[in-house]
Parts: structure tokens; C-alpha cells; sequence
């Protein structure tokens, strides 16, 4: 009788997941593990006032069942250069403002996407994953310079070009599943994808519940209205 040989397995898809815990890339986990990616979460502390949201994004991956890489960077100089980390006090300012592309708020974290980027790299070239996935939004968002395509663009093409894996095969690439929704359309998919929001943390400040008054805050609050969910 002759030997029926198995069809090879489908080579299992890895991704790197930039992972705060917060909303929005709470909703870029659960969609990567939708699409079939065995997912690698990783965190990144650079000295923010806070590490409220770091027990959200063990929690969620406890929940789920996926490994969570936590890292920490000394960057003593963004204690000068942005409100999240030095003793500024952090902005409590309209919508109207907050959205307003065309400035740049105390908030903003010098270079922070590129830095997290390059170290998801590094990570996906080790592990030979396929994609960095991260939750940039261009639609509501505070005018980060580093939250928009032009800036992405450009990025994957680096980072393709500057890897083991990427100049090998060229299957190394960012994903950006939020880049162009708005937060009531992120809150939507998160609804959809059945993300737990209460488990997951969004305010710029520490303590046991947010604050309401930050630029994240706010725009979530205003998502959560627009999309018609409520925020639990």
C-alpha cells in the first residue's frame, strides 16, 4: 500500500505588536490575532509619570494567552522635552485644539515612534517575523508628527531594507490597521473584535481611574459618543 505523504504545514505568520495597553493598541492585538498572526507583544517604558498602563497591557496579555516583552529606556533628556515624562503638567485643552493638525502639543515624546519602530525591528528580525504592527491613528489624534502615513512610508522602507529577514526574502513590513479610522470607527472594530476596553488604559495620568481632562481622555470619551458603545 502506498505511503500517503502529508501536505507541509502552512509556515506559522509571527508578528511583533507595539503594545501599551491603551485602546488603540489593544484593538491592533486583538485584530492581528484575527488574522491569524501568533503574536509577540511588545512594551516599552521610557520614563513616563506612570506605569498604570503597563499592568493593563499584562493583564491582557495574561488574558490572552500571548507573550509580552517589556523593556525599559533611559532617555534623561525627555524629561525636558515632553509632559508625559518631566514635571510639566499636562495640557487640559478643547478638542477643537487638540485636534488641530498644524501644532504640536507638550505631550508629544520626541521621535518616540521611530524609537519604538526600531526596536520592534530588531525584535521581528530575531524571531523572524513577518510584521511590526502598530496603532498610529492620523484621523484624531493630538498633531504628532510621527501618528502620520508620510512618516510610516518611508519607515517600512528602512526597516525592510535594514534587516537580515527584509534584504532575504522582503517579507518584513509594518502594519498600520488604525492609521486611517477615526477613534469612533477604532471603537467600533474594537466592539466587533470583542477587545475587553475596561481592561485597557488610555489617560496620560496614573491613579485608579482616568482623569478625563488629558488629550487621550478626550478624544476616547468623544470616540466612544460618535461610535454609540459604551466605554466598558
Amino acid at each position: 500500500m502506498p505511503t500517503i505523504k502529508k501536505s507541509a504545514s502552512k509556515k506559522e505568520k509571527k508578528a511583533v505588536v507595539l503594545f501599551s495597553g491603551g485602546l488603540d493598541s489593544t484593538t491592533c492585538l486583538y485584530w492581528a490575532l484575527d488574522k491569524g498572526y501568533k503574536c509577540y507583544a511588545l512594551n516599552v517604558k521610557y520614563g513616563q509619570k506612570h506605569s498604570r498602563e503597563a499592568l493593563s497591557a499584562r493583564a491582557i496579555c495574561k488574558k490572552l494567552g500571548v507573550e509580552l516583552t517589556e523593556i525599559k529606556l533611559d532617555f534623561p533628556w525627555l524629561a525636558q522635552a515632553t509632559s508625559l515624562v518631566g514635571k510639566e503638567e499636562l495640557p487640559d485643552e478643547s478638542l477643537d485644539v487638540i485636534k488641530d493638525k498644524n501644532r504640536i502639543p507638550s505631550t508629544y515624546v520626541p521621535a518616540r515612534n521611530l524609537v519604538f519602530v526600531a526596536i520592534a525591528a530588531s525584535l521581528a528580525d530575531s524571531i523572524d517575523a513577518e510584521a511590526i504592527i502598530a496603532g498610529p491613528n492620523a484621523i484624531d489624534y493630538s498633531g504628532y508628527p510621527d501618528c502620520r502615513p508620510e512618516f510610516y512610508e518611508p519607515l517600512a522602507k528602512a526597516v525592510k531594507e535594514g534587516t537580515r529577514k527584509g534584504v532575504q526574502d522582503g517579507k518584513i513590513k509594518i502594519v498600520t490597521p488604525l492609521l486611517k479610522l477615526s477613534k469612533a470607527q477604532i471603537a467600533k472594530l474594537g466592539k466587533k473584535l470583542k477587545v475587553p476596553f475596561a481592561m485597557t488604559w488610555s489617560c496620560y495620568k496614573g491613579g485608579k481611574k482616568p482623569c478625563g481632562k488629558c488629550d487621550a481622555c478626550k478624544l476616547r470619551a468623544e470616540g466612544f459618543k460618535e461610535a454609540g458603545i459604551k466605554d466598558e
